[in-house]
């Protein structure tokens, strides 16, 4: 009975260890041509923390259109998923977008926070983007100054109008010229991705 028993434990060694070594030896390897985009996705984007219009330097009526020691500070979080179409696991390196209030340009956000997504997974990000109202002002005078005057809008009145706004997503936030980088056994792929939220 034992010199069966081993007998048979010895022909099942036999037929799965060289299975194991030789599966493993199998990896799925990537190549430039094989290597499918992964896919980015806005999910949803987040008040993470908010200081009301009305603290810029005490009332909004005493600071139009003049410099306050208050920034007014607005940040947003934006969820992201990150869907690996491959079956390998792929590291994303760089996550790069600009946000846009209604049609202007704000800021431009980046992230260098490493992640590996596991093969056909999606996984999430979070990307915060802090906004205030002086470096608000800047941005919007440069980029869409001559817009704003053509509407007859003064700029602290539409940063008002934001900012009063941003707790309903009472005005569109665009994500623009969105890029990922990725790699995966030293190939590297770029996936570009845009949206709005509210959809």
């Amino acid at each position: 009975m034992k010199k069966r028993l081993i007998l048979l434990v010895g022909v099942c060694l036999l037929l799965v260890v060289p299975g194991l070594v030789f599966g493993a030896e199998k990896e799925v390897k990537s190549t430039q041509k094989k290597f499918k985009p992964p896919v980015v996705t806005l999910n949803r984007v987040e008040v993470a923390h908010y200081w009301g219009y009305w603290f810029y330097g005490g009332k909004v009526e005493a600071t139009k259109g003049k410099a306050g020691n208050n920034g007014a500070p607005l940040d947003l979080n934006f969820i992201f998923d990150i869907k690996n179409p491959n079956p390998y696991p792929v590291a994303m390196e760089n996550l790069t977008f600009t946000v846009a209030f209604e049609d202007y340009d704000l800021n431009t956000v980046i992230s260098q926070e490493v992640m590996w997504i596991p093969a056909g997974k999606t996984n999430q990000i979070r990307v915060s983007a802090l906004f205030d109202i002086w470096q608000s002002f800047l941005s919007l005078g440069v980029t869409g100054g001559l817009k704003l005057q053509e509407k007859g809008i003064a700029v602290h009145d539409q940063l008002e109008k934001w900012w009063t706004g941003i707790p309903d997503f009472s005005f569109p936030v665009h994500v623009k010229e969105g890029s990922a980088v990725f790699k995966a056994d030293n190939v590297t792929n770029v996936s570009s991705f845009s949206a709005t939220y509210p959809k």
